[in-house]
């Protein structure tokens, strides 16, 4: 059984209690609830033996701190029992590099899903093409037929469920299963469902990874990111993170953690303003579909409903055929969504996009403006009433 810091049982706590408990030491911290920030870089030791044998819990600020050790066995304790250990790494962005870059070397062959997000792609199709490795790009739909793509030295697979623009849920145990039976490595992106919705290291993920930015942090105010890994991919991932230098910031950390205690709360009012709104805007007439894969005649719903416990503040519409302008004007109307490239924060987002310029795999044509919304902390009814107003400036555009 594994314990807290402060004592009590965590691996038979719900999820909740965890994100809670997990991480605490309120001795070393003075009695204090929460550990505090810990800036610093020098660590001493006592003796010339202690410097040098190592010994000692931390050596070097950019290896931890109190404040990263307790924000690691946090998540860990969210990841569950196949986590065998977190990195902390600055941005979401610098979580897909590291991640990928652990597994892979030149002469390698990567498989990417077609939905993932867009700076994934640019890294691919950047920083890896030039040092030799050479990226496919798969239907996010492919589920076990990804085998028919497996070259010799396909060393991984990275996959995104869902994918955080068009949706799409792909079967990833599915492609997991392949991918282990020839011998590689399946990287995902969580960060949509977060641990506390979907472990993906139970799905036979190797490498999960997460802009914790997003709903880890949960008020727009902080960069991070988080690679998560079972005991096969740890030790490399761990060693990339050692060699390449990378660590987030003090402050970014105790926020991050800050921020975990409350992810649950948060959440479940993310999953259920967000589904209120889907339902609401599935039946506008402006609205020729929503993709939200919680909802029961999403293409994906099965296997959201297979593989996750809950859902995120975040979907799309495709709008009926409208002229720019007129999308335009609706954003321009809207007051309580902000335009932003981000979401998983307190606040309600709304961004065009048009993947049809970058995918590769598939074709793009969903027959109409897509938006990408992200439903916040605020009221339904008035996020409902801010978009209603939006509409008619989009039919007064017609």
């Amino acid at each position: 059984m594994t314990l807290s810091k402060d004592g009590g049982p965590t691996d038979s706590l719900r999820a909740e209690t965890r994100l809670v408990v997990s991480g605490r030491d309120t001795e070393a911290q003075k009695g204090f609830v929460n550990p505090p920030v810990v800036r610093g870089s020098t660590v001493l030791y006592p003796t010339a033996g202690d410097l040098h044998a190592h010994r000692g819990e931390f050596h070097y600020g950019r290896h931890g701190t109190p404040t990263t050790r307790a924000l690691q066995d946090a998540l860990t304790a969210l990841e569950g029992p196949q986590c065998a250990g977190v990195g902390l790494v600055p941005s979401g962005v610098s979580a897909i590099s590291t991640a990928l870059l652990s597994v892979l070397k030149a002469g390698d062959h990567l498989l990417v899903c077609d939905n993932v997000y867009r700076p994934t792609r640019n890294f691919c199709d950047g920083l890896l093409a030039r040092y030799g490795v050479e990226t496919t790009y798969f239907d996010p739909l492919v589920g076990s037929g990804i085998a028919a793509l497996f070259r010799p030295n396909t060393r991984a697979v990275m996959a995104e469920a869902p994918g955080s623009q068009s949706l799409e849920m792909p079967d990833v145990p599915a492609i997991a299963a392949v991918a282990h039976a020839r011998g590689a490595l399946v990287v995902d992106d969580n960060t949509w469902a977060t641990p506390l919705f979907r472990r993906a290291l139970e799905q036979g993920v190797d490498i999960s990874i997460q802009a914790a930015t997003k709903y880890i942090g949960g008020h727009s105010d902080i960069m991070f990111g988080t690679i998560s890994a079972n005991a096969n991919a740890w030790p490399a991932v761990a060693e990339t993170i050692r060699l390449l230098g990378v660590c987030a910031g003090p402050d970014d950390v105790f926020l991050a953690l800050r921020g975990l205690r409350t992810l649950a709360v948060r959440l479940a009012h993310h999953q259920q303003a967000a589904i209120d709104m889907a339902q609401w805007l599935a039946r506008r007439p402006e609205v020729a579909r929503v993709l939200h894969p919680a909802l029961p005649d999403d293409p994906g719903h099965a296997i959201w409903k297979r593989d996750f416990t809950g859902a995120s503040g975040l979907f799309s519409i495709v709008l009926k055929p409208a002229p720019q302008q007129a999308v335009d004007a609706l954003l321009d109307t809207v007051k309580l969504f902000g335009m932003g490239y981000s979401w998983g924060g307190f606040e309600s987002l709304v961004i065009p996009f048009d993947c049809a310029t970058y995918r590769t795999a598939t074709t793009w044509a969903p027959g109409g403006p897509t938006l990408r919304l992200h439903i916040g902390l605020e009221s339904v009814d008035d996020l409902k009433a801010d978009l209603d107003r939006g509409f008619e400036a989009v039919n007064a555009r017609r």
